[in-house]
């Protein structure tokens, strides 16, 4: 038996023993050392996102040690540290073949498979035989290796849109994706970068990633704010980062002509935007919607968060036991935690554990 972070319905979490997950004969059974907690788990744990088909276990963030391997497994030792991205890709399909496995047809569903929210996950052997197994050195960070994930995303949207030196780019929330936006924004060269939040605990919280301007859109009209700060023109990239329609209208006003808006967070499904489109049209603006991450973003984003450039300590502000992820996700949701990693099998996993 292993304890796992349970879904019975919307807000309804429960920690309790289940069924230890059997090691497949072309796979591996690893113990999670470590397991980020994702604003779209939260999203999915807190509203019906499996319309009643419960109990579930969420977790996709994964870094653990392979504790079992099936016997048709090679390439891999028992006690080695892995990541595991949770997308995997055919790399046949024509998507795959584009260059744009984000889109793989034949993508592996890992909303469908048991999480990483408990002491054990099983790796399939379509998981090792495409692209979505990294391995970590010895004296790597497991606790910064779960960042990769988010941040796959994040490298690919600024490696797409060409975020470069001299740009001026805006980055709209504050939670944690956004701040990998600044941090990288930074690294990629970027020569004015601002952050626009609502929250104000949230965005007291992100000036430690060093934009050059904080604007508290409840405090003022952000759109207002960015054209004074750009002398009336605009930024050559907004991001909104967000999950709702209100700060996507709001990058298109804040982008320059010619300039690109960045559609990055989901909204709710259903949700639609009223779209002044005569705007985007006069002033040659490009909208970009941007999700995932293809196999080389994914690779290059594992290695970027296991670097020295990237400073993950900043982002992971709590560290937690797989027992309070409740806790976890209330931190979250209030603003009072940029990126919360949960440590399962708490006994065997205790060295990662700050004391208390």
């Amino acid at each position: 038996m292993m304890k796992a972070a349970v879904m019975y319905g919307p807000s309804d979490i429960r920690v309790e023993e289940i069924e230890t997950p059997v090691c497949p004969e072309d796979g591996l059974l690893i113990n999670v050392r470590a397991v980020g907690l994702c604003g779209s788990d939260i999203r999915n744990m807190t509203t019906d996102s499996r319309q009643g088909k419960y109990p579930h276990v969420f977790g996709h963030e994964i870094v653990g040690e392979i504790v079992e391997k099936g016997p048709k497994v090679r390439g891999y030792e028992l006690g080695e540290n892995i990541y595991v991205y949770p997308a995997d890709h055919c790399g046949h399909c024509e998507a795959c073949r584009s260059g744009h496995s984000e889109m793989c047809e034949n993508q592996g569903k890992y909303t469908e498979r048991v999480g990483g929210f408990a002491d054990y996950y099983v790796v399939t052997g379509t998981q090792l035989s495409r692209d979505s197994v990294f391995k970590l050195a010895p004296d790597q960070d497991v606790i910064a290796a779960t960042l990769a994930e988010p941040l796959s995303s994040v490298y690919a949207c600024q490696d797409n849109i060409d975020v470069r030196y001299g740009d001026t780019v805006v980055v709209i929330g504050a939670g944690p994706i956004g701040c990998f936006h600044i941090q990288l924004a930074r690294l990629r060269g970027a020569t004015k970068i601002a952050m626009v939040e609502l929250n104000e605990e949230r965005l007291e919280l992100a000036k430690r990633f060093g934009a050059d301007l904080y604007i508290n859109s409840s405090k003022e009209d952000p759109v207002e704010a960015i054209k004074k700060w750009t002398h009336g023109k605009g930024a050559d990239k907004v991001i909104s980062a967000t999950p709702v329609t209100a700060t996507q209208n709001q990058a298109l006003y804040m982008t320059r002509k010619g300039g690109i808006a960045v559609w990055f967070g989901g909204v709710a499904k259903g949700k639609l935007a009223e779209i002044d489109t005569n705007y985007a049209h006069y002033n040659g603006l490009w909208i970009y919607g941007h999700f995932g991450a293809n196999s080389i973003q994914v690779e290059q984003s594992f290695h970027l968060a296991l670097s020295d450039a990237f400073e993950s300590k900043k982002f992971i502000t709590h560290i937690l036991p797989l027992s309070k992820i409740n806790e976890g996700i209330q931190l979250t949701k209030t603003g009072e935690a940029i990126k919360v990693v949960l440590i399962p099998n708490e006994e065997k996993n205790k060295d990662l554990l700050p004391n208390e």
